[in-house]
């Protein structure tokens, strides 16, 4: 693993300079608690200026040696700030249970007999069980438990990802309850999965966080310096310039990717940081590592909570709070030190050379298979906790209001992106650290940045554009003004219509790759939607404009179109127009719609339907009443008779001379003599004189035909255009309404 070479492990030193993997570290486990109260290292925020002084003194970053032990100097040296009115996280009696689905007796001849009460527990499950606990700043508090005893519930509980109304119970910081805006601003959550873009490096991950979390009025060499000094903070110098990866890609390591994951989110310099499960799926010292991180950036001023399965003799080390959950109930509660007397009075000493998290867990999992299950130990807990009560020298710890302890860390420089301080809280930190323009630029610059490293979607789109033009071309080449090359404009048309929209398919898969990684960016105010949606529909623009010029050069001149260079224009504007309505629509289904292949699915019934009702198969005046509707929301319709008035446009074109009215009826068969004959008589018959030579059907005839006579070229231009901002909205109200990280 590149993050664990020699530049990173060299800068793992404590305060006092003494190696963080000294064997006297084993033992510190046995002095808990191990201090009254952590001291506090200066913040990266506050650090910058001294940082980006270092660095003029010497510019290049690609120094690692260096640079890297000047940045860990500076942050975690002996200065340390006084712990003056530090925050603490509250939780009080939180309660949370779900409703699930009954479960249905066997019966006979329709009748049940279920047993009383037993329609509530089938219908109710409870994940949280009256907890309540504590947080401080600068140190680390971990829940743990097996799977399913609500260790990730706590978390959510905590980070305001549970509805309020499903949410019993008091969450308060400094004892007052957070509003939920202000929360999303100074905390951060980190997800279990690793949720990155594969083809940017660590550098660039963390350069345009910092660009969506620091506010403008920071320069962008300040931002580089927040970075980098976050690259060593993280440990990640030597996988700096090393992109991401996937299963496609070789890239960081499980541990630099977890990291790089917790960096994204820390990058603002949060008060409060909740993480899901940071270690699982690393290997013991990579999990070591991440919490080592953890640590730092709780002793800078941080409240860090997070849930952890089973952690190391080591990770234990560093923790400095343990819930420990069964079923959603609390059966221990305090500093890592006070195991031993926990279980000892309780009835189970923890033998000497035992690992007491381990011990714990097997002894709880123990009592969970037991008759009783684990009341003893819950009751137990509620009395040793009465007895102990070690919260109690906490309690009034900070005498400072919520307002003026956060305007206080941001004079501190504490929350990065916090804005000068007023006398109103929630307008002290700003909701979004930027611009909506700026948001869009930043949103744009990455996504380019991913096209590019990935040039093989757009060719390949572009290759099946080519591939269909260029079979069209063929099929339709050079069509002559005959009744039977009008009909074949007619199909080259419906065809060409369907397919842009078609080709526009590949959008599904595009974003649902995006899903999850703009709903944790967005669930913490990385950015608005409304950015997201914009500078979608913007960095859009160029490659289907691209795919528009690509298909109306390769089949206009060939299929032999009417027009001129206005008429191909306007063809390529028709082209671009549904390529921008089709792009529109795909992409609000994959906003609505989860999965790749239940996506792909919808979008293809629902495009043969736009066909079907298009006007081709069935003129407008011979569709039913009743599915005329179907007609006019057609995405297929509007396009397909622009490009027919384009085409059809001239009264003086003609389409059927004379004889050629027979060419698509059984006559079509017989000697051109006895058509001239058959001519002679319809003439004598309607009173005027046709010949050969007449012209019978003109190109608005045909238009008249096929029903296309109420909307103009320009307004069917102007509707299919409308359609693809009507979809761009409604893929913002699906990202508004679907992107809830919340739990009901």
């Amino acid at each position: 693993m590149s993050g664990l070479g020699h530049s990173n492990m060299s800068g793992f030193y404590t305060g006092d300079n003494r190696p963080l993997f000294n064997p006297n570290n084993q033992m510190e486990l046995q002095q808990y608690p191990r201090r009254s109260k952590p001291s506090i290292s200066p913040t990266l925020g506050e650090l910058l200026k001294r940082v980006e002084d270092a660095q003029s003194d010497t510019s290049n970053y690609s120094t690692p040696v260096h640079h890297h032990h000047q940045v860990l100097e500076l942050g975690y040296a002996c200065s340390s700030m006084p712990p003056s009115n530090p925050f603490v996280l509250s939780f009080n009696n939180l309660t949370y249970s779900v409703k699930v689905g009954p479960k249905m007796p066997f019966s006979v001849c329709g009748k049940a007999d279920p047993s009383p009460g037993s329609s509530e527990t089938a219908s109710t499950k409870v994940l949280l069980n009256d907890i309540s606990g504590e947080a401080r700043e600068g140190e680390i508090m971990a829940v743990l438990g097996a799977s399913g005893s609500g260790k990730s519930t706590l978390i959510d509980a905590l980070a305001d990802r549970i509805a309020k109304e499903s949410l019993k119970g008091s969450v308060t910081l400094n004892g007052e309850v957070l509003e939920s805006r202000l929360l999303k601003v100074i905390s951060a959550y980190v997800m279990q999965d690793d949720l990155l873009f594969p083809m940017l490096t660590v550098e660039e991950t963390l350069m345009f966080s910092a660009e969506f979390r620091l506010p403008r009025s920071l320069s962008r060499s300040k931002k580089k310096a927040r970075v980098q000094a976050l690259i060593d903070q993280l440990g990640l110098r030597n996988a700096a310039n090393t992109v991401i990866g996937d299963e496609g890609h070789r890239g960081v390591s499980g541990g630099e990717r977890r990291r790089v994951s917790i960096g994204i989110d820390i990058v603002h310099d949060p008060i409060l940081l909740f993480l899901d499960e940071p270690t699982s799926g690393l290997d013991s010292t990579s999990a070591f590592m991440v919490v080592k991180v953890l640590q730092r950036i709780a002793r800078s001023g941080s409240i860090v909570m997070l849930s952890v399965h089973q952690p190391s003799y080591r990770i234990l080390t560093l923790l400095d709070r343990l819930i420990f959950l069964s079923h959603g109930q609390t059966v221990f509660g305090g500093s890592p030190g006070s195991l031993p007397e926990f279980f000892g009075q309780f009835g189970h000493p923890i033998p000497e050379n035992e690992n007491r998290t381990e011990f714990a867990l097997d002894l709880i999992r123990e009592l969970e298979e037991a008759p009783d299950g684990t009341k003893t130990l819950v009751e137990f807990n509620k009395s040793w906790q009465t007895m102990n009560n070690p919260m109690n020298r906490t309690r009034n710890v900070s005498k400072l209001s919520l307002k003026d302890a956060i305007s206080a860390s941001i004079s501190r420089g504490k929350l990065v992106s916090g804005a000068p301080n007023n006398s109103n809280l929630t307008s002290s930190v700003p909701t979004f650290a930027n611009p909506l323009w700026t948001e869009m630029m930043v949103l744009s610059k990455r996504s380019l940045l991913n096209a590019k490293r990935m040039p093989e979607l757009f060719g390949i789109r572009l290759g099946a554009v080519l591939v269909t033009g260029i079979i069209l071309a063929t099929v339709f080449y050079h069509l002559d003004n005959s009744p039977r090359g009008a009909q074949e404009r007619l199909g080259f048309f419906a065809f060409a219509m369907s397919t842009t929209y078609y080709t526009c398919a590949e959008s599904i898969p595009a974003f649902l790759q995006e899903r999850y990684i703009f709903m944790r960016e967005t669930a913490y105010n990385a950015y608005r939607r409304s950015s997201y949606v914009l500078a979608h529909s913007l960095i859009s623009i160029p490659s289907l404009i691209v795919l528009s010029i690509a298909f109306a050069a390769t089949t206009f001149w060939a299929v032999g179109l009417d027009g001129g260079f206005s008429g191909f224009c306007f063809f390529f504007f028709t082209i671009l127009s549904a390529f921008w309505a089709g792009s529109s629509f795909v992409t609000f289904l994959s906003g609505v719609v989860s999965h790749v292949m239940l996506g792909f699915t919808v979008v293809v019934a629902i495009m043969a339907y736009f066909l079907l009702f298009s006007g081709f198969f069935i003129s407008r005046d011979r569709i039913p009443s009743y599915w005329l509707w179907f007609h006019y929301i057609s995405l297929v319709k509007y396009p397909y008779e622009a490009a027919l008035q384009n085409e059809f446009h001239d009264p003086a074109k003609c389409f059927v001379r004379g004889v050629q009215m027979f060419d698509t009826t059984p006559l079509a068969a017989v000697p051109v003599a006895l058509k001239l004959k058959m001519l002679k008589s319809i003439s004598s018959t309607l009173g005027m004189n046709i010949t050969s030579n007449t012209c019978v059907v003109t190109g608005t005839d045909i238009l008249r035909q096929q029903g296309i006579t109420d909307i103009s070229k320009w307004n069917c231009l102007w509707i299919t255009i409308a359609w693809g901002f009507f979809f761009r909205i409604l893929f913002y109200f699906a990202l508004l309404l679907g992107s809830n990280n919340k739990r009901r």
